[in-house]
């Protein structure tokens, strides 16, 4: 697997680069938002860590620019307690984010779930999940509504098919974090509240009826045909 790093940090990116290379992990490292968004573009990696504060260009126009072209899977690393850093970058189309300072091993564990989900992908069978007007084709990861394609990233797409799955039932925040982002929802983490939102975002602008309902207290629900 083929890891892309964008952090101004020499330091971390050395400790980092060791790290995740002694786990069989292939690291390339820009530490400029410009140059590192330039080679985002024009090369393919399973997964980009990306920094908020960046010379050049910060990560969040790194992000915006990134996601007009790639649906990579991008982990944002944001500086700790910035809540806000966090909920943009999900509306930006983040996957998932990682607060500094973090643990080496939590941030290797956040990569392989991504890892494993491309994985878990790549193995499906070429059959086509369809209700209430959303169809997904998970071997090739392509999502619809009305028969319009949507770009989901990896991340809205696991969403959007665990609750297609379960279509008509109530899925948790804790199954959803736990099932897709591989790791136990924390308390005040907004992380799949953005993904659902940026999910609907996206379905709104071909289907006008509500498709995901919100269960407060309870978790998300995908609506059945009427």
């Amino acid at each position: 697997m083929k890891v892309l790093l964008i952090d101004d940090d020499i330091e971390l990116v050395e400790l980092l680069t060791e790290y995740l290379s002694s786990h069989g992990f292939s690291i390339t490292a820009y530490h400029r938002g410009d140059t590192g968004l330039s080679h985002a573009q024009t090369h393919d990696y399973d997964v980009i860590l990306l920094d908020v504060m960046l010379p050049g260009i910060d990560g969040f126009e790194v992000l915006k620019q990134l996601r007009q072209t790639k649906l990579t899977p991008v982990i944002m690393l944001t500086a700790k307690g910035e809540d806000f850093d966090r909920i943009f970058g999900l509306e930006l189309g983040a996957d998932d984010y990682l607060a500094k300072p973090f643990n080496h091993r939590e941030l290797l564990a956040r990569v392989k779930a991504i890892t494993r989900r491309i994985e878990n992908i790549q193995q499906l069978a070429n059959n086509s999940l369809e209700e209430n007007g959303i169809r997904l084709t998970p071997h090739t990861r392509e999502a619809f509504a009305a028969e319009n394609k949507i770009e989901l990233t990896g991340t809205e797409f696991e969403i959007l098919f665990l609750l297609l799955n379960n279509q008509g039932e109530i899925v948790s925040k804790e199954a959803i974090s736990e099932q897709v982002l591989g790791r136990k929802l924390a308390p005040f983490d907004r992380s799949i509240d953005m993904h659902v939102s940026n999910i609907r975002k996206k379905i709104a602008e071909h289907i006008e009826q509500e498709k995901i309902k919100t269960v407060r207290g309870a978790g998300y629900i995908l609506l059945g045909s009427a």
